[in-house]
């Protein structure tokens, strides 16, 4: 790779992990024939198998010369906001057609799937840039898009569905009067799980349609190593010295695309990996306040049952601007990592993160994603001296990476709220937080080997 040419090759973290991933369990209630995953079988290779380098297809790196390289830069405006101590380095992935990093799985996916003859995609989505990512790059092989969103973040956003349309995506709020799981959903629910299982069913219906998801799964995660690998290549090329990595946290496509990659190049060289802190957002702190367990992953309950840690796929999660973050469980690989200590978590309000947001804009000229700015806002507590959390300060001696996930031009009534002073914070319950948890399964060997610890 040259610094003008973005990576050809895709870097796993599953040959560095101590131990293999818990297996996924059959739900229950699942019919005679168990569980039915339609995943074209590179996908399938690409989650399982304890394969380093993985090349990325000659079409997928065409298609990401539009928009990677992405730009990294050392943030001194932010730094001097923020009182940091040390240089803050921004990997920005908001400068693209879908306006995120979601774009780098989209790609990927539509074209492996297209590839084993699929006509069309489904699925859910919460902020709308997996929704118009996928848009986006089924226009470019070809292929129908039907998108689920989120309905109160599809109100506050009506541009995202605009835009998806342009792109030639059918969009529904979620819930929709199209599926079963959401006529029988309770009223006025809002979240992730519930489009994805809207998707799901909708799939499961239609001829030459497949569900896919953009985040959690391994090999989404394996497709967004490109902006760790850049970020690492960039650095270097700046001669930048730094000791922590930094990404926010929905089910964990974006910290994992930015982080995994230096942790699998220390692990190669026996190095001391750098500090891997996801930010998430408190009113889904699976991270921090949840456990490691087997949980379904959307609300039909029809797929694997994951382990990972979760809040429950029950909890009614609080309603906030950070619609891409109110997912209630972690990616299994990151939640596996977290469960041995090789991660650590903090939780960010909505308040902290857009006023970070703000600070952001007015500094560097940038305006980030609602759910960037919880990475921003763990980033500026650890730069300035600290990020507190169950086992006291962290501190960057050297320098911290932070990832910028997306732009934020579409998200503007949240800071409209926050500079009118309107914005608030809900908690969630302590109560309804140990209900939506009481009945999982622990994940399996593992559990009880060290919970992971807030940090």
């Amino acid at each position: 790779m040259t610094a003008m040419q973005p990576p050809t090759t895709w870097r796993s973290v599953l040959p560095h992990l101590d131990e293999r991933l818990p297996p996924d369990r059959t739900p229950e209630h699942a019919g005679a024939d168990g569980v039915q995953v339609n995943l074209p079988m590179e996908l399938v290779r690409q989650s399982v198998l304890h394969k380093e380098h993985w090349d990325i297809p000659a079409e997928v790196v065409e298609a990401y010369k539009a928009f990677r390289p992405t730009p990294l830069w050392r943030a001194k405006g932010f730094e001097r906001a923020v009182g940091a101590r040390v240089p803050i380095y921004v990997k920005y992935e908001g400068g693209n057609i879908s306006g995120s990093h979601k774009l780098n799985t989209a790609l990927a996916q539509a074209y492996y799937y297209a590839k084993a003859g699929v006509k069309e995609l489904v699925s859910g989505t919460g902020a709308g840039q997996w929704g118009t990512a996928l848009a986006a790059a089924c226009a470019m092989f070809g292929m129908k898009c039907t998108v689920f969103m989120v309905g109160n973040s599809l109100r506050r956003k009506p541009y995202r569905g605009t835009l998806m349309r342009t792109l030639g995506a059918t969009v529904h709020a979620s819930p929709s009067p199209l599926t079963e799981v959401a006529a029988q959903s309770e009223a006025g629910v809002n979240s992730l799980s519930l489009a994805i299982g809207e998707a799901v069913e909708y799939a499961a219906r239609t001829e030459g349609a497949a569900f896919c998801i953009g985040s959690g799964e391994t090999y989404s995660i394996l497709h967004q190593s490109v902006i760790g690998l850049e970020a690492a290549d960039q650095l270097a090329a700046q001669d930048a010295q730094f000791d922590a990595v930094v990404g926010c946290v929905g089910a964990g496509s974006n910290f994992g695309g930015i982080a995994l990659p230096f942790f699998a190049a220390a692990s190669a060289t026996g190095a001391e990996p750098p500090l891997l802190l996801a930010a998430e957002s408190s009113t889904t702190p699976k991270l921090t306040r949840g456990t490691y367990a087997y949980d379904r992953t959307d609300a039909t309950g029809t797929g694997p049952m994951e382990a990972m840690y979760t809040i429950g796929s029950s909890y009614p999660i609080p309603d906030s601007h950070s619609a891409g973050l109110r997912f209630h469980g972690a990616a299994k690989v990151l939640s596996a990592m977290r469960h041995r200590d090789q991660i650590a978590a903090t939780a960010v309000g909505q308040v902290d993160a857009l006023d970070a947001g703000r600070l952001f804009t007015r500094s560097e000229m940038v305006l980030p994603a609602p759910e960037s700015g919880h990475a921003l806002a763990a980033v500026a507590r650890l730069a300035a001296g600290g990020a507190e959390g169950n086992n006291g300060p962290l501190r960057s001696g050297k320098g911290v990476v932070v990832c910028v996930s997306g732009h934020g031009y579409l998200d503007l009534g949240a800071y409209q709220q926050l500079l009118d002073g309107e914005l608030s914070d809900v908690s969630p319950d302590p109560g309804e937080l140990r209900r939506a948890m009481t009945d999982l399964q622990p994940a399996g060997a593992l559990a009880g080997v060290g919970a992971g610890r807030e940090r």
